[in-house]
């Protein structure tokens, strides 16, 4: 079963067990073991992904969802991992100039929305009435929070959040607890959580359209099963599952 890390839990755990592994990245069962760091945003169509990933290279793949800023700050300074996956080129940059990466394949898109609990208790509508709720969004430094600030300087809402989150699934969760009448997530977010959040388009959104970028790392124990991941997300295939979690064409 795969194992998602937290981004904090990774500058802890793989470097232990990196140093820890002797069969040079692959399990106990033999299998080959691929590391991928992904913006939050990314979690569950990435779990979709790895399932005919893993039956095809009959490998195992772990996951560490977090802030692109925060993962890529972790490659840049050495921490392991075989691919990085950033929901901004700004993130990517990072990795890039510390010069830990391979190419760098643009794979999706996606756009802001707003999110309210189930039923829309607190009756939203647009982020106008962001003025007279509790709403929630991703802090100013994180790929959700520059694309947050930038759709609402668009619409000149000058509203403040009661909450700034680390990444764009702690938004999500304020609202999903009934924490926060409202949260600005990416639209793959509320279909993800559709079953828990109601979804309201935000006019002009796709003028802030926040691009995925991923890359082999430099410190990858198996360059060639990174490849193979970063073909694997841009491959047909792999795009027909991004769309149909709502992520658009590169």
């Amino acid at each position: 079963m795969k194992r998602a890390l937290s981004a904090l839990s990774l500058a802890l755990v793989l470097p232990l067990a990196a140093c820890g592994n002797d069969d040079g990245g692959s399990t106990a069962d033999g299998k080959a073991e691929l590391t991928v760091l992904a913006a939050a945003s990314l979690t569950d169509v990435f779990d979709q992904l790895a399932t005919p990933f893993e039956e095809e290279h009959d490998a195992t793949v772990t996951f560490s969802f977090g802030s692109s800023t925060d993962l890529a700050e972790q490659v840049a300074d050495g921490a392991p991992g075989d691919v990085l996956a950033t929901a901004d080129e700004t993130s990517m940059g990072i990795a890039e100039d510390a010069g830990v990466t391979g190419d760098v394949e643009t794979f999706a898109t996606n756009v802001l929305t707003i999110v309210v609990p189930k039923g829309n208790p607190a009756g939203i509508t647009s982020l106008d009435d962001l003025a007279d709720a509790i709403w929630v969004r991703c802090a100013d430094e994180v790929p959700c929070g520059k694309v947050a600030l930038a759709v609402l300087d668009d619409n000149t809402i000058t509203a403040e959040p009661a909450s700034l989150e680390e990444d764009v699934r702690a938004t999500l969760d304020k609202v999903i607890s009934g924490e926060a009448d409202a949260g600005l997530v990416y639209a793959t977010d509320a279909v993800a959580a559709a079953d828990d959040v109601d979804a309201i388009e935000i006019p002009g959104a796709e003028k802030e359209i926040t691009s995925y970028f991923a890359t082999t790392l430099d410190q990858s124990e198996d360059a060639d099963l990174a490849a193979d991941w970063v073909a694997w997300v841009t491959s047909e295939e792999g795009q027909s599952i991004l769309r149909d979690a709502g992520f658009g064409s590169p």
